[in-house]
């Protein structure tokens, strides 16, 4: 069912703050900035070895992550991981009885296809499904 671990979500106030340790001190390389409107958000895609790190800046004092940020502070917000056909994964984990976010699929940063399961599904951690449509879950 999971492919890998695709990516792990940061919360931040600022990317343009926060990018510099990633990139200056840490050295990981940048490979994309985008504003994902639907989701009220800014994202930073950084390479980390077999996986990517995910900087994520609210645009908007209503956002899922500035309502993080306000409740919980700046850091880990959700780790996602690689499926094929996640329609089907979301099917078999509602049909198991896990909570979701998501009944179905919606678009995220970089066009996957992406859902989130309830994090009292899994000790307070939030999952994200990530499918990559026409590309491998590579990291």
């Amino acid at each position: 069912m999971i492919k890998n671990i695709d990516h792990i979500g940061i919360a931040v106030q600022s990317i343009e703050h926060s990018l510099p340790f990633y990139t200056n001190v840490l050295k990981l390389p940048l490979l994309a900035v985008e504003e994902v409107s639907s989701q009220r958000v800014k994202v930073a895609f950084l390479k980390a070895g077999n996986c990517k790190l995910e900087l994520l800046e609210p645009t908007s004092s209503d956002s899922p992550i500035a309502k993080f940020i306000e409740k919980r502070g700046e850091g880990i917000h959700h780790v996602a991981l690689g499926v094929d056909n996640i329609e089907e994964r979301i099917k078999e984990l509602i049909e198991q009885g896990v909570p979701m976010i998501d009944s179905a699929s919606r678009k995220g940063a970089g066009g996957a296809d992406i859902a989130f399961l309830h994090p009292k599904a899994a000790s307070g951690v939030l999952y994200e499904l990530c499918e990559k449509v026409g590309e491998e879950n590579d990291g």
